[in-house]
């Protein structure tokens, strides 16, 4: 027996198991069968997004027969990854001596689906799943950086209060054979609070991009950067292309780029390294009527919500943007085999993202520890004075409509189309006009939450509500709090002044009631 250092065993690894009392009388759960919607159907796909600023751009998706011959992924049964220093003693011979553990597939292993919260259950399954697995030094993220100190720490890496980074897990595919498993929907949307709580859905806060840039690995050979980066942000009919701009750096500048995103920020594909997006909160997603910060995607119904995470799983680098095809390494023209393990790298099937998308639904925020105290209720009253509810009304604090990004002129099919408040706030318009995810709008946030979020704006240029409504970030020598574009020393965050001009203590007030939200 070891001492000293907490014995590893199978239930720890499970988490504890809580035996409760059931009455005789008890009723059975009542079935649950529902008909799950067909995600990718070609009709639905050819009007599913809101056309690009530029509409030359805008995506063709793949074809239905395309998509429905890529391979089913396999969800195995996955293990925590600790922080070094916090891993129990032997927990690595453990994980090699593991048999794969395959919990759902395409050839009839699957977990039960007879029941409502068997299904959320199973959904909770697919939104931690590993998309992509390493056991060496390829990948984003690979072995070697989660064993390495310098990486956590440098990288800002959260962890829990028992130790474990919860954005990637150990997944065995082989006995004897630990690969690292990465790029799950909760990657990008699990939040450890300074406290160590762990909240699913929430904006995440792990910046695997500014801890990529502390890897102990050897970055990848420029030429492979180069192809990485054009299929993640190139987009040949806009000028600047930004795909060419930041392929146009050095690969020491290309490093000192991935430094440039705070926790809640990320560059994430169809984006832009110069204009990232803000992490969405998926918590309460079920009442947004529009999808991305761009509002690319209507979502009127679950499968809208499926079809969105198909796409952002791997389905849009299929379509074909302008003949720019991001899929499509080296020449980005033509579609690959539809069973390439590494390029496509599989889909979900419509089950697992119909029970994914219910479980995304199903999530409830956190006990919010800010009260609603004489500050507070100032500050309610503030919010109705200063007109804020105007935009953020409703119990989800939004009135879910899509405003213009600056110099964008909205085509006048638009306005029957879609809802739209045809005002610009005067936000930064790159994200909205000058990439993949453009569509010239942003939709007006949900305030819902705000008090475990951070970074605020489009692009997360703000670390706090403080800053945001500090009238400073308008001024051209303003330094960000949050995200500072790459080579900038100062950055003006201007647009949507409202509430910069109250006092100081008014603000206090505001702040206090939106942290009770």
């Amino acid at each position: 027996m070891m001492r000293g250092r907490r014995r590893f065993e199978a239930p720890a690894l499970l988490g504890v198991i809580l035996l409760g009392g059931v009455s005789l009388s008890a009723q059975a759960p009542a079935p649950f069968s529902p008909v799950v919607p067909r995600t990718w159907d070609d009709a639905a796909m050819a009007t599913l997004e809101i056309p690009l600023a530029n509409p030359i751009g805008s995506p063709r998706q793949a074809s239905a027969e395309y998509y429905y011959k890529i391979p089913v992924r396999k969800i195995y049964k996955e293990y925590p990854v600790y922080a070094p220093g916090r891993e129990p003693a032997g927990y690595m011979d453990w994980l090699r001596k593991q048999e794969p553990f395959v919990l759902w597939d395409d050839a009839g292993v699957k977990p039960p689906l007879k029941t409502e919260e068997e299904w959320l259950k199973a959904g909770e399954l697919v939104f931690d799943a590993s998309i992509f697995t390493e056991s060496g030094d390829d990948g984003v993220i690979a072995l070697a950086d989660v064993h390495s100190k310098d990486w956590n720490e440098k990288g800002d890496v959260p962890v829990t209060k028992d130790g474990v980074v919860p954005f990637v897990r150990y997944v065995i595919k082989e006995k004897g054979k630990v690969e690292l498993g990465s790029f799950s929907c909760g990657m990008c949307h699990t939040r450890v609070t300074a406290g160590g709580m762990t909240i699913k859905g929430a904006q995440g806060n792990f910046s695997f991009s500014r801890a990529s840039a502390y890897s102990p690995r050897l970055p990848a050979p420029p030429p492979v950067a180069a192809l990485f980066v054009e299929a993640l942000y190139g987009a040949p009919w806009l000028s600047p292309d930004p795909g060419a701009r930041q392929n146009a750096l050095s690969p020491q500048e290309n490093l000192e780029v991935l430094k440039t995103f705070p926790p809640g920020v990320i560059p994430r594909h169809r984006s832009s390294s110069f204009d990232p997006v803000q992490v969405p909160d998926l918590i309460g997603v079920k009442d947004r009527r529009y999808l991305d910060r761009t509002g690319l995607q209507p979502q009127r119904s679950i499968v809208d919500l499926m079809r969105y995470a198909a796409l952002n799983q791997g389905g849009d680098s299929l379509a074909s943007f302008d003949g720019f095809i991001p899929a499509g390494i080296p020449a980005f023209k033509a579609l690959p085999d539809p069973a390439d393990p590494v390029v496509i790298g599989g889909r979900y099937s419509d089950e697992q993202l119909y029970a994914m998308a219910l479980y995304v639904y199903s999530i409830k925020p956190p006990p919010n520890p800010n009260k609603m105290d004489a500050s507070a209720v100032r500050g309610s009253k503030i919010f109705s004075s200063e007109g804020c509810s105007g935009c953020h009304s409703g119990r989800a604090y939004t009135n879910n409509k899509l405003t213009p990004a600056r110099g964008f002129t909205i085509p006048r099919d638009h306005l029957a189309k879609y809802d739209i408040l045809p005002m610009s706030v005067d936000t930064d318009p790159g994200l909205a006009t000058q990439t993949r995810r453009g569509t010239g709008y942003y939709k007006v946030p949900s305030l819902r939450g705000v008090w475990y979020r951070s970074m605020f704006g489009h692009s997360g240029w703000c670390a706090t509500l403080e800053d945001w409504f500090d009238p400073a970030r308008m001024n051209e020598d303003y330094v960000p709090t949050g995200f500072k574009p790459y080579g900038a020393k100062t950055y003006a965050v201007r647009g949507h002044p409202f509430g910069l001009g109250l006092s100081p203590a008014e603000k206090k007030d505001l702040i206090a009631f939106l942290r009770t939200l």
